[in-house]
Formats: C-alpha cells, structure tokens, sequence
C-alpha cells in the first residue's frame, strides 16, 4: 500500500506541537484518585469546562446531567466531533498503584459504595483535553470545526441520550464525522481500528414474576417463586442454543437473582434483572422477544396468579463502524502507527456512543488503544494467559501511564485531522 505523503506532516506536526503531557499526566493521577459514578461527575466536568475555556473554546456546560460540549471554529471544512466519556464505576480498586482510588460514596440505599475508573474512561477524558490543546495550538495548520464531548453516564448506557434529549444539537454545529476511542486489554502503544461489528447492542430488564407465599413447610400451598425463578434463568439458557442462528452473536444473562429473607418462608415474589447482547437488529428481536414469552410461558406452567412485570431499563444500539470513515482513518492510523496498528476482534461489550452520530445521520467510527505493559503483554500470548489479564472492569485494570497515554493523544489528534482541511 502506498503510503501518503500527507502523514509525514502529520509526524512532524505532533512531534513540534504536541503538549507537554507532564501536566496530563499528573491530572490522570488526579482523576484516577478521585472518580465519579455516572450522573455524579460534577467536578470532571468543571475541569474539563475550565480547560476548554482556557483553549477559547465555545463551551456549553450542564448537557444531560454534567455533560460538556466544546467548539473550536476555524473556518471552512467539515465538522468532526470528538467524545470522551467521564464516568467511574461503582468497583473497589485492588490494583495496589500510588494514585489508587480509595473513594467511597453513599449509594441509594445509604450503604457505602466503592468507586474505581476501572474501565480506563480517566485516560479518555485525560486524552481528549491534550488533544483539544493540540488542535488549537495548530489552528494556523487545518481549517474546519472542531467539537470536543465530555459524555456522562455512559456506563449506565444513558448518558448519550440524555444529551441528546436535552437539546445537545441546537447548542452544537451538527458533526460531518463522530469519532471516539477507548482503551482496551491491549498491549501498549498499540491502536486498532475495524469496519463493521465493534461493541454490541445492549438490552437490560428488570423482571418481577409473582407466586403465592406461605410456610415453608407447606408447599402445596404455594406458588413457589424461586422454584419458578429457577426454571426461567435455565431456560432463557436456551435462547442463545436454540433459537439463535448459529455463527449469530448473542448473550443472555441473569446478574441478579433474589426473593424472601428467612429459610422457613416461601416469598410471594421474586426479583431478576437480565442482560442482552446482540449484533444483528433481527436477532435482537428474536432475543428480547423469546425472553417475554418463556417468562410468561413460565409463570403459567407455575400457576402465577398475577402477571409477570418485564420491565426495559436501558436499551442501546450496536457500535457499527462506517466503512468509508474507517478507511480513511485506516490510511492515515497505517502511515502515523505503521507495524503498531493491530488486528483486533470485536467485543461483547457495549457503547451508546453511537447516538450521538445516528441521532443526526453522520457516519461513525470508534478505535480501540492498548494499555498493557509490553512484557506483560508478551508473556501472556507467549504462554496463552492472555485472557487472564485484568480487563475493562476488573478491579485490577491499570493501564500503564505511558505510552498509553502518548498513544491515545496521537489516535484522537490523527484522527480529527484525517477530516479537516488541511492548510500548506
């Protein structure tokens, strides 16, 4: 493949402008020690504000909770929008670092719950500011609008939406090109980018099925609803086997499973919440809806007298990345990251960072960037461990600082310039 002449400037471009990422750094040990849980990210984003402030950014606060916009405008070209997301989860960190989180917050029962970055969503934000420095120092260099998207709430899939209900596009240009990234179990310095099938779609409910409770030692009293709780969770197993194509992606899985308080007490109701994954819109409809039939199907084999509740807490699409777009990218990513730019499989995860682009009609790509400390990484696939590596939401997950982070700066900033318009 010939490689364009382009990418050279773009070597010598980050090498001269680049941030110095010393101070990035430090604001990462910050932000690891003391993270936010989705909805709660009040002070990541009042720094992510001030910052852009600072850069003359055109900055919009409040956007769906603590969400954040910023627009850098620098003539004519395309509008290519950025997204970081900000939000930590509810984890107790083990992975021993320095900067460890030891942070605990009140959760909605009042107990005390920990909370982690363990899902890398600290190096996104970290990133995405250096980036933002990046491309205003060089405004001289491209032409075109840039946006800058603090998102909240994404691990609760709902931070996008929010956003986008709140009115994110009459505040904001809408996007030519939605672009993001994400740190992965991946050795570092690594970056991958793929057409197609990324991050799943992810569907969740909240399931009450209903019995007849009564004394422990009288049964036949009863309907018993862990028994039929019971039967519901192994046969939902049975939708992936048996009624999903073969080849076809899809997950089904019960997180949560809980009735009654006292072993002599049988509950008159028990308490599911599921979870699906799937690619395909057909086969997601096939999942979701098989799910409704077997629990009412089970509920009156058991005798329920009242219907079963089956309730859709959250729902987001696929992350399926725009061919044209990753092609371009994958042009500019081979020539800038050559022999570092990998092959990677898609995930089970999933993202809702794809509203903020269908929501509007733009194409979309989101890359993935490696955090593993090389040695690790290579004694893992030498001996087949890899695998056992802390992933995304472990609470060992620490991607090592650097390159990591040089990494993920690059990723961002050769990926905004892949689409602006570029001055001589």
């Amino acid at each position: 493949m010939q490689i364009p002449s382009v990418d050279s400037g773009l070597q010598a471009l980050l090498q001269k402008h680049r941030p110095d990422l010393k101070p990035y750094e430090d604001l990462y040990r910050h932000l690891h020690t003391f993270p936010e849980l989705s909805g709660e990210e009040e002070e990541t984003a009042a720094t992510v504000a001030k910052h852009l402030n600072n850069l003359g950014f055109e900055v919009h606060t409040r956007i769906g909770g603590h969400g954040v916009a910023g627009v850098l405008r620098n003539g004519e070209g395309k509008t290519v929008l950025l997204r970081a997301d900000m939000d930590a989860l509810p984890v107790e960190e083990k992975t021993g670092l320095p900067y460890a989180s030891k942070k605990t917050v009140k959760g909605k029962d009042g107990a005390s719950v920990p909370v982690m970055h363990a899902c890398g969503h600290d190096t996104h934000v970290v990133s995405l500011m250096a980036c933002s420095q990046f491309l205003s120092e060089t405004r001289d260099t491209w032409s075109g609008t840039v946006i800058c998207i603090f998102q909240p709430a994404e691990e609760q899939l709902s931070g996008a939406r929010a956003m986008i209900e709140d009115g994110l596009y009459t505040k904001i240009p809408k996007p030519d090109v939605v672009l993001a990234q994400h740190v992965m179990r991946m050795k570092t310095g690594t970056v991958s980018i793929r057409s197609g099938r990324l991050l799943t779609a992810a569907d969740a409910f909240d399931v009450r099925i209903y019995g007849r409770g009564g004394h422990g030692s009288a049964p036949q009293t009863c309907v018993d609803p862990i028994v039929l709780g019971a039967s519901i969770v192994t046969r939902l197993q049975s939708i992936v086997s048996r009624e999903v194509a073969p080849g076809e992606m899809a997950v089904v899985s019960c997180g949560s499973i809980h009735a009654g308080h006292a072993a002599n007490i049988i509950p008159d109701y028990l308490d599911l919440q599921l979870s699906v994954r799937t690619y395909d819109a057909a086969t997601r409809e096939t999942v979701v809806s098989s799910i409704k039939r077997i629990i009412e199907a089970e509920c009156n084999a058991s005798g329920s007298d009242k219907k079963p509740d089956v309730k859709c807490m959250f729902s987001t699409p696929a992350t399926i990345n725009d061919d044209a777009t990753c092609q371009e990218l994958r042009k500019t990513f081979g020539s800038y990251f050559k022999e570092d730019l990998v092959e990677s499989e898609p995930a089970s995860a999933s993202e809702d960072f794809s509203l903020l682009a269908t929501a509007v009609g733009a194409p979309y790509v989101m890359w993935t960037f490696g955090g593993v400390e090389p040695e690790t990484w290579d004694n893992a696939v030498a001996k087949g461990t890899v695998n056992e590596l802390p992933n995304n939401h472990s609470p060992f997950f620490a991607p090592v600082m650097q390159p990591t982070l040089l990494t993920a700066v690059d990723a961002m900033s050769v990926g905004a310039l892949t689409f602006l318009t570029r001055k001589n």
